[in-house]
């Protein structure tokens, strides 16, 4: 008998797929609340009481399709475990990360159906979206570890830039919380019946705007100390990305606010803080350079 085994580079391949896939769905899920499609399917797992598909209705399809994207996500997440398993060589830490996608996707299957069950109340949508993130790093740090030995890599700035680093993913995260408290006191929640918190809209989009000035400034005192210490071209490159994902999804966020937040605007909004999110961590994880695992791709073994 002879057993398939995965090179490090394809099983990279395989993580880089259900990590597109999970920022996908979340673009997908933004399109159905912002389509008001929220309560399409009103019930869960079924989309209604009797009936497992939904009916030839726009809203009704909008949400069973992106309930189907979940399923062939979920798929995916499944192949990442395997191929953890059958990686030559096998490690430990990426099937513990894939695992976590997987306890990750079960979650938010169960956040989905209470969020429609609730209909729509905010704190159940905020808290599916933040899971959201949590799966796309999640999935980022696999995909990244996958690409090396697994061995402890070498610091490639100093410890202060390193420190940088961390509060930079702390204050992504903050803003990336106080964006969802926004949403769920903004106009476009998935129906029209649906309540919203009972917040001041401009006194919260005043609150996120803040934290993302603060992270914006941040990023370009670590940028700036780059540049006059000196790094490797990769911080540096990454250092980059990141204040101009934010300075564009800063100028998204204030036409959005000052049009009377159009769902095309809201859309570009949602994937440009995935976009931010993962320009932030890419920093954070290039800071350290490691050794590359390389083998056949793929190979056959007894």
């Amino acid at each position: 008998m002879r057993s398939r085994r995965l090179s490090p580079r394809a099983y990279q391949r395989i993580t880089l797929l259900a990590l597109l896939a999970l920022v996908f769905i979340i673009v997908t899920g933004a399109a159905v609340r912002l389509t008001g499609s929220g309560l399409g399917c009103s019930d869960w797992p079924t989309c209604e009481s009797n009936r497992l598909i939904a009916p030839a209705e726009y809203h009704a399809m909008v949400e069973f399709i992106n309930r189907t994207i979940t399923g062939l996500v979920s798929v995916v997440v499944i192949v990442a475990v395997l191929g953890s398993l059958v990686r030559t060589p096998r490690r430990r830490d990426l099937t513990w990360l894939s695992l976590g996608l997987v306890a990750g996707v079960v979650g938010q299957i169960v956040l989905g159906g209470l969020t429609v069950l609730f209909e729509l109340r905010p704190p159940f949508v905020i808290g599916h979206f933040v899971l959201s993130m949590v799966l796309v790093w999640n999935a980022f740090v696999l995909h990244h570890r996958a690409g090396h030995d697994g061995r402890p890599g070498l610091p490639l700035v100093p410890p202060r830039i390193r420190q940088l680093g961390r509060a930079l993913v702390v204050l992504a995260s903050i803003a990336v919380i106080t964006g969802t408290v926004v949403t769920g006191t903004g106009p476009h929640g998935g129906d029209e019946k649906v309540s919203r918190l009972p917040y001041d809209i401009t006194i919260v989009a005043r609150i996120h705007s803040g934290t993302v000035w603060l992270f914006l400034a941040l990023s370009v005192v670590t940028l700036v100390s780059l540049r006059r210490n000196g790094t490797a071209a990769i911080v540096d490159r990454r250092a980059k990305l990141l204040v101009a994902a934010i300075v564009m999804q800063g100028a998204i966020g204030y036409i959005q606010y000052f049009t009377g937040v159009p769902p095309l605007l809201v859309l570009l909004h949602v994937a440009g803080s995935v976009v931010v999110w993962l320009a932030v961590l890419a920093f954070d994880l290039d800071l350290t350079a490691h050794s590359v695992e390389r083998a056949e791709d793929p190979v056959l073994v007894p």
